[in-house]
C-alpha cells in the first residue's frame, strides 16, 4: 500500500469516528474540507462495482488504436482508455455503486405495494409551486442538458409492464402500461442483478451536442471550418433530418426537448463555432476535421468546468462544499496559484483534477444506476412560465410547459426572442426538490414521439421514476443509506414530521420498503443544499470520477493536446463570459453576479398584469 493511501485510510477512519457525533456540514470549514476528502476516499474504495464482466459479449479486448485517438475523442466514446478501448463507450453497461448482494429487482415493479401510481398521486402531486429562490431557472435546464450527455437507457419497444391503479383512478388504461428497460444479455450475471446498457457515451464529452454515433455527428456538422450547423445563430430544425419532428432542434441528443434545452444547445453550438474561428486564426492550415475535433475537446472541457465550479456550488450553497468543488478543478491551493504557477503537485487535492494522473480507482469507469437514480430532479421544473422583454417593460406573457416543449419549442423561441428567453429564465426560479412539488404536466405527459404502433405515448413520469428505480434494482432508501455507511432512519417521523402520516399509511408502516426517490425528497437537506445529504454522497463520489477517469481531463489536459489557446480558453471562461460573447444584450441583467445560476437582475421594473 502506498504511503499516501495509508495516510488517507487513517484520515478516513478518524472522520468516520467524528461523524458519529457531527456530520461534515456542521464542522468548521477546514475540518469539513478534510472530511469531504476522507469521505470521497471511502466511497472510492467501497462503492464502485464493475458490471462489465457479468454481461455477455463484453470483455477486455485490446484492439489497436489510431494515432488520432491520442488527442481526439471518438464519437462513440471508445478509446478514451487506450488499454481498454470499449470502456465508457455508447452501448456499454451501467456500473453500480451498490454491492451486488443487496441488488434485487422484482419481476413486476409496478404491481408492488404501494403502487408507483399511488405514490405519484398521494406524495408527489404539486398543489402549489414551491420555489427554490436561491437559484434561477437556468439551473434546472442546465442539469437536463448535462444528464443527456451521460444517461440514456435502452428500452424495449414491444414489451410493456403493468402499474396498478387504485379504485377511482381515471387513468385511460387499467392497468397503466410502461415500456420496460431492455436488459443486457447475461454472461455470468447472477439472475437477481439486472444490468442495462447506455445509449450514450458514459464520458463527459459533450455528446448531447455532438451525438454518440458517427452518423449523428456527421448530421450536426457543417463540414466547413470545423463548425456545427447554425443559421443566424439558430440550430437547424430536426425536420431537415426527420420530417416528423419539425419543431425541435437538430442536435446530438434531443429527446424530451423544450426551450430550456434549446437555449443551452444553441449557446454551446455557438461556442463551438467561436472556438473554431479562434483556432483557425492561429492554425490557418488546419483541416475541417482538425478544427472540429479540437473545438469539441475544448468545448466539452469548458462545459465540465462550468458544471464543477458554478452549477454545483449554486445547487449546494455551503461554504465547505463551495471550496471543495472549486478545489476539484483548481486544487486547494486555489485558482490564482494554479493559473500563475501551474501544477505544483500531482495531487488532485492540492492542484486539482485537470492535469493529474488518470485513475479509475476500484472499478473501470462507467455511469452507475445509483447515480442516475439520484439525478431524478423533476421538481426543479415549473408548470407555468412568465416571459419578459429586455427592452419593453410592458411585455409580459404566460405559457404553460406543454406550450414551450416538443414541436412548439422553435416557434416559442421565434415568438418571444432568444435574448428575452435567457433573461426570463435568469429572473425565474426552479422548484424545490421536495415532496408535493412534482410538475403536474409530467403526471400526464404526452411525448411527441409515438409508440411503434403509432399511438401517442402518455406518461405519468413520477410513477415511472419510481418504477424505474425498482426495475433497475436500486436499493430502497434505508438500504441505500446503509450501503453509504449512514445511519438508517427508525421512523417516518424522524425522516419528515410533516409527511410522516401519509408515508406511514402508504407504506403500511414498513420503512424498509420506502422507495429511494421518496426518501430523498422527504429528507431535510443540509443548510444551503438543494438536495439531501444521502444523494450528495453519490454526487461527491461520481462527480469527480467523471473527471478523474477521463484522460482528456487528467493526463492529457495539457497544451500539447488542447493547444495553448485551448487550455487558456477553458481556464479563462465561465458561463457569464460565454453568455455575453453570444448575447451581449444580457450584460445589465448579469452585471456584478458571482454566479450565472444565481437569480439575475431585472433590467427594468416589469409591469405586473
Amino acid at each position: 500500500m502506498k504511503r499516501k493511501d495509508r495516510a488517507l485510510n487513517i484520515l478516513a477512519w478518524c472522520y468516520r469516528q467524528l461523524n458519529r457525533v457531527l456530520p461534515w456540514h456542521r464542522l468548521p470549514k477546514i475540518l469539513g474540507i478534510g472530511n469531504l476528502v476522507a469521505l470521497r476516499h471511502d466511497l472510492r474504495r467501497w462503492n464502485l462495482f464493475d458490471t462489465g464482466p457479468l454481461v455477455a459479449g463484453t470483455g477486455t479486448s485490446h484492439c489497436p488504436f489510431h494515432s488520432k485517438d491520442l488527442d481526439e475523442r471518438r464519437a462513440d466514446g471508445s478509446h478514451n482508455d487506450l488499454q481498454a478501448p470499449s470502456m465508457g463507450g455508447a452501448g456499454c453497461p451501467f456500473g453500480r455503486n451498490a454491492p451486488f448482494n443487496i441488488i434485487s429487482a422484482p419481476a413486476e415493479p409496478g404491481l408492488e405495494t404501494p403502487s408507483p401510481r399511488a405514490i405519484s398521486r398521494l406524495l408527489m402531486t404539486r398543489t402549489h409551486f414551491i420555489p427554490a429562490t436561491s437559484l434561477n431557472l437556468l439551473a434546472a435546464a442546465w442539469i437536463q442538458f448535462q444528464v443527456h450527455d451521460w444517461f440514456g437507457h435502452q428500452q424495449e419497444n414491444d414489451a410493456s409492464a403493468p402499474i396498478a391503479l387504485a379504485e377511482g383512478d381515471t387513468w385511460r388504461d387499467n392497468p397503466m402500461k410502461v415500456r420496460r428497460t431492455r436488459k443486457a444479455a447475461a454472461g455470468c450475471c447472477p439472475a437477481q442483478i439486472p444490468i442495462f446498457l447506455n445509449t450514450e457515451t458514459h464520458w463527459w464529452d459533450g455528446s448531447q451536442l455532438y451525438g454518440s454515433s458517427t452518423q449523428r455527428q456527421q448530421d450536426v456538422r457543417s463540414h466547413r471550418d470545423g463548425k456545427l450547423k447554425l443559421d443566424q445563430g439558430r440550430l437547424p430544425s430536426m425536420g431537415e433530418l426527420d420530417g416528423q419532428l419539425p419543431g425541435i432542434d437538430l442536435t446530438g441528443f434531443n429527446d424530451n426537448y423544450w426551450i430550456g434545452l434549446s437555449l443551452f444547445h444553441t449557446l454551446f453550438a455557438s461556442e463551438h463555432n467561436a472556438i473554431c474561428e479562434r483556432l483557425f486564426q492561429h492554425y490557418p492550415r488546419w483541416t475541417d476535421e482538425q478544427l472540429f475535433q479540437k473545438a469539441r475537446l475544448i468545448n466539452a472541457a469548458l462545459i465540465a468546468k462550468i458544471h464543477t465550479v458554478e452549477w454545483t456550488p449554486a445547487l449546494l450553497q455551503h461554504p465547505t462544499l463551495d471550496t471543495g468543488m472549486k478545489a476539484n478543478w483548481w486544487g486547494l491551493l486555489g485558482k490564482q496559484i494554479r493559473t500563475r504557477m501551474g501544477r505544483l503537485s500531482d495531487s488532485e487535492v492540492w492542484s486539482g483534477i485537470p492535469g493529474s494522473p488518470t485513475d479509475h480507482h476500484t472499478a473501470p469507469y462507467a455511469m452507475t444506476e445509483e447515480f442516475a437514480a439520484v439525478y431524478r430532479l423533476h421538481p426543479l421544473i415549473p408548470d407555468e412560465y412568465r416571459f419578459f422583454s429586455l427592452t419593453d417593460s410592458s411585455f409580459s406573457q404566460y405559457k404553460s410547459f406543454p406550450d414551450i416543449q416538443g414541436n412548439k419549442t422553435r416557434s416559442t423561441i421565434d415568438e418571444v426572442g432568444i435574448d428575452n428567453l435567457w433573461f426570463s429564465f435568469g429572473v425565474a426560479h426552479p422548484g424545490q426538490l421536495t415532496l408535493g412539488n412534482f410538475p403536474r404536466f409530467l403526471q400526464e405527459f404526452r411525448r411527441i414521439k409515438r409508440l411503434p404502433n403509432g399511438d401517442p405515448e402518455i406518461l405519468d413520469v413520477a410513477a415511472i421514476d419510481i418504477f424505474r428505480d425498482r426495475e433497475r434494482g436500486v436499493p430502497r432508501y434505508n438500504a441505500f443509506r446503509r450501503m453509504l455507511r449512514l445511519k438508517p432512519l427508525k421512523s417516518f417521523k424522524e425522516l419528515n414530521p410533516e409527511w410522516a402520516k401519509k408515508l406511514h399509511d402508504l407504506y403500511q408502516g414498513d420503512l424498509e420498503r420506502l422507495d429511494l426517490m421518496v426518501g430523498l425528497y422527504a429528507e431535510a437537506p443540509p443548510p444551503g443544499f438543494a438536495i439531501s445529504d444521502t444523494a450528495f454522497r453519490i454526487f461527491t463520489l461520481m462527480a469527480p470520477r467523471r473527471l478523474k477517469s477521463d484522460r482528456f481531463f487528467t493526463a492529457d489536459f495539457r497544451p500539447e493536446v488542447y493547444t495553448p489557446l485551448g487550455i487558456q480558453w477553458v481556464q479563462d471562461h465561465d458561463l457569464t463570459s460565454v453568455l455575453l460573447r453570444h448575447y451581449p444584450s444580457l450584460a445589465p441583467a448579469l452585471r456584478g453576479l458571482e454566479n450565472a445560476f444565481f437569480p439575475w437582475h431585472h433590467v427594468h421594473e416589469p409591469v405586473w398584469k
